[in-house]
């Protein structure tokens, strides 16, 4: 007989009636072999394992669409607010560059730290847009989330020799040999033994990607049923770009040649035709976004650190649009993303009313799920997957636990997540990672980071070092 575990007496459940997300008090689950048996009142059945649930929250785990692993937890200290104003103030192009791990080393160290750190706050199933390397897939199954690999592949790449001008270096075999690699990675995923890595076709910007590379790696996706993603509408810059090459907007460009569809998860779509910094005359993007059934995949935090804001959340969902959240960039804390989602809307939209945390939460579970076309993750109902976290109501942050949902996501964030379970298994047990060594992880970030800082001057346009790209915030002096 299967072993069913049993969590008892619940105190908060957040459940999905099949429509929405609702609150069962003092309620149960039970799961075996990594799927969810009920979700109820009161479970009658036989339980191999019982767990006592009073006194916690349990809520379905989050789906984080659109995430950089590999590199963003060495920028911690050094990208926080760096000015570009020949770029109007996107880190892209000057400062990305110079500021990316040196070495396979680190980049295993950054992947490390932000799967930790993902697991902690609350995600149970990342997309990961990342440059494939040895061990990728090992180390994405090894630390227990569920993982959809995105191996970026491009036609270009971008430079600056002034600070303020952007130049392409087209090489279309790259680009191909680039998509042969992903489709082997995507492959080797879907095939991997954890039986929790999935793939998802990622040409990696909109601006560096041939109308051939676009239209062959979509057809591609189609074929195999997996998601599409790229980035698009992220800068001024390239929105300008794209109107220069094709006389359109790049949400347009996209469009016409077919690749906006509702497999296509789009990376930041904050430069559309009505926002308010490129004084555009039409307003067809949010149209075509909607139309198409594409979903944006909304990273605020990276963006509100450069002034830059989507405008606005609230807005995009009134209009139809399906909107999932990311963590662009560290931390990689998803919990903190969504709060941040949530203010940045109603400071872009001047208004407590753009829209509520319950938007936000739908964003974060069921949008993204949508996103990666399962109908599995992302909610609490019988045969979904056993992926969601125990939040301890317990915790200071979180009394009193009057709205405990929206109290998570206002004030405890991560504080107060107890349990993390990924296909029934738990991952996170008593805010302990079950199989990361978080300690070494930020040791060896540490030393990847140092290695990167040294290699500034030789990567920068300029020459400079990192010092003078990112000084420090205050003066270090010999005494006061």
């Amino acid at each position: 007989m299967t072993d069913v575990t049993a969590i008892r007496d619940i105190a908060w459940l957040v459940a999905w009636d099949g429509d929405r997300h609702v609150y069962l008090r003092d309620a149960d689950l039970a799961f075996a072999d990594g799927a969810i048996a009920f979700v109820g009142k009161r479970y009658d059945g036989e339980a191999a394992t019982e767990i006592d649930g009073c006194g916690r929250m349990v809520m379905p785990g989050l789906v984080n669409v659109h995430t950089h692993a590999q590199s963003e937890a060495m920028r911690k200290g050094v990208t926080d607010e760096t000015h570009s104003p020949g770029f109007w103030h996107s880190s892209l192009y000057e400062h990305l560059p110079v500021f990316d791990p040196v070495d396979e080393e680190g980049r295993r160290a950054c992947l490390d730290v932000a799967l930790g750190e993902l697991l902690l706050s609350g995600v149970t199933t990342v997309v990961d847009l990342s440059v494939p390397f040895d061990g990728w897939l090992d180390a994405l199954a090894a630390s227990g989330v569920r993982a959809v690999v995105a191996p970026f592949f491009r036609d270009a790449r971008w430079s600056t020799k002034d600070g303020h001008g952007l130049d392409y270096d087209w090489d279309a075999d790259a680009g191909r040999r680039g998509f042969e690699t992903a489709r082997r990675t995507i492959e080797l995923a879907r095939q991997h033994p954890s039986g929790r890595l999935s793939g998802m076709v990622s040409p990696s910007q909109v601006d560096t990607c041939t109308e051939e590379l676009l239209r062959d790696s979509h057809a591609w996706a189609a074929e195999r049923d997996l998601p599409w993603t790229i980035h698009a509408a992220q800068s001024v810059t390239e929105f300008h770009e794209m109107q220069r090459r094709h006389g359109k907007t790049p949400i347009g460009w996209m469009a016409d040649m077919g690749v906006l569809t509702d497999r296509s998860i789009v990376a930041h779509c904050i430069f559309l035709d009505h926002h308010p910094w490129l004084h555009w005359t039409s307003r067809g993007d949010l149209d075509r976004l909607r139309d198409s059934g594409a979903t944006v995949a909304h990273c605020p935090t990276v963006f509100s650190r450069r002034g830059i804001a989507l405008r606005t959340l609230g807005g995009y969902i009134r209009h139809g649009v399906n909107v999932g959240v990311g963590t662009d960039t560290y931390p990689h804390n998803m919990l903190d993303e969504m709060r941040a989602a949530a203010l940045a809307a109603r400071l872009a939209g001047e208004s407590v009313a753009d829209l509520d945390y319950a938007d936000v939460f739908h964003a974060a579970t069921v949008a993204g799920a949508r996103a990666l076309r399962r109908d599995d993750l992302g909610r609490l109902a019988p045969g979904c997957r056993a992926d969601f976290v125990s939040v301890d109501l317990a915790h200071p942050a979180m009394a009193p636990a009057r709205e405990p949902l929206r109290t998570l996501i206002v004030v405890a964030a991560e504080r107060a997540v107890r349990d993390v379970w990924v296909d029934g298994r738990r991952v996170v047990a008593d805010g302990a990672l079950a199989a990361i060594d978080m300690a070494d992880a930020l040791a060896r970030l540490r030393e990847g980071q140092r290695r990167m800082l040294e290699a500034a001057p030789g990567r920068d346009w300029a020459g400079r070092s990192a010092d003078e790209l990112a000084p420090m915030m205050l003066e270090t002096v010999e005494s006061v």
